[in-house]
């Protein structure tokens, strides 16, 4: 039974973004590991920008030094 777990930023993903994401890691899980996709388990959580960081900073300093 795999599980996946996919982090994302809330960054307005809209819920077909969100569809097209689990079709293609289940449909990869079958091809290239032979998973069934009704035992194939996906899960995606969304971080607040402000609740997740790198480079030493939080997203939402880092985008306001990039330009983003």
């Amino acid at each position: 039974m795999p599980y996946v777990n996919v982090k994302i930023t809330r960054d307005g993903v809209t819920a077909a973004q969100k569809a097209e994401i689990v079709a293609d890691i289940t449909a990869t899980l079958g091809r290239v590991l032979g998973k069934r996709p009704e035992h194939t388990h996906i899960v995606i959580d969304e971080i607040d920008p402000e609740n997740w960081g790198f480079a030493g900073v939080l997203t939402t300093e880092y985008r306001k030094q990039v330009g983003g």
